[in-house]
């Protein structure tokens, strides 16, 4: 029906369990292909909150995302992944899901249902004018997410939202609204996927830029990123030999002693270039 939110819609395709395998397969992702094209319309939006984010991180404020189920999985997944990729403190980039920590790998009964909840899990971590909160929703609707808005908004707080349906109740309490319309999902209301999968890329590139603009990447390499097992420490040094135009050997001498390869890069260029 066509007065229902997009992400309840009926799928485009019918008796899925007929299908043969590769028709699943290819019907699946004939469906994904349409997901950058979504995300390519609303990059004025995307700009907009990168730039409030990036002016409050520059000053000390922090990024805070929330939401429940997949979408607070992806808030959390994005933020976990920032300290190592770029370096930064675990408090930079704080996701939070509703019904807490044990939600990332099981569903908590009615935990998004509670639109006061959302504001006392926030302020356990002292959430300020300083921050920006970005609120993950697929459907919109969510009371967890819009009541950890509205809070914030009479606090001054700069939000943001990322959902996947027009004009959600969601996107009419954010400052800034990112809507990735990506259309009724392969699976009715299946929004781990098309929509999942939009949100997943809106996240990257929020994180990613903002951390471009704040220096946490040098030409394109992570060179902040935390060295904590062999694969990243191999990087490092490749990083190291192409910047510095040194031999594997020196590299991972300087590597060891330095910690990171944006401090190697320092040291190396202070005394020798």
């Amino acid at each position: 029906m066509k007065n229902k939110p997009t992400t309840e819609q009926a799928s485009n395709y019918n008796n899925l369990e007929k299908m043969s395998t590769v028709d699943l397969l290819k019907n699946m992702n004939a469906e994904d292909k349409t997901v950058p094209l979504a995300i390519e319309k609303v990059i004025p939006s995307i700009e907009k909150l990168v730039d409030s984010i990036y002016t409050k991180m520059k000053t000390g404020g922090r990024l805070f995302y929330i939401g429940a189920g997949t979408s607070g999985r992806l808030g959390v997944l994005d933020a976990s992944e920032c300290p190592p990729t770029f370096g930064v403190p675990d408090n930079w980039v704080i996701g939070l899901i509703a019904g807490g920590d044990d939600a990332l790998r099981k569903a908590i009964e009615n935990a998004e249902d509670d639109p006061n909840l959302a504001w006392k899990d926030l302020c356990e971590y002292d959430i300020s004018e300083n921050d920006v909160l970005v609120g993950i929703a697929a459907s919109g609707t969510t009371p967890y997410v819009i009541g950890a808005l509205k809070e914030a908004s009479k606090h001054n707080i700069t939000t943001g939202c990322i959902v996947c349906n027009e004009n959600s109740p969601l996107s009419l309490v954010a400052d800034i609204s990112i809507e990735l319309i990506v259309g009724p999902e392969f699976v009715t209301g299946s929004t781990r996927m098309k929509a999942g999968t939009a949100q997943k890329l809106a996240l990257n590139m929020i994180t990613t830029s903002v951390m471009i603009k704040l220096g946490r990447v040098k030409d394109n390499k992570m060179v902040h990123m935390q060295l904590n097992n062999k694969k990243l420490v191999n990087r490092g040094v490749l990083m190291l030999m192409d910047e510095l135009h040194i031999d594997q050997e020196l590299a991972a001498v300087l590597l060891e002693k330095h910690k990171s390869v944006k401090n190697v890069i320092d040291f190396y260029k202070s005394k020798f270039l």
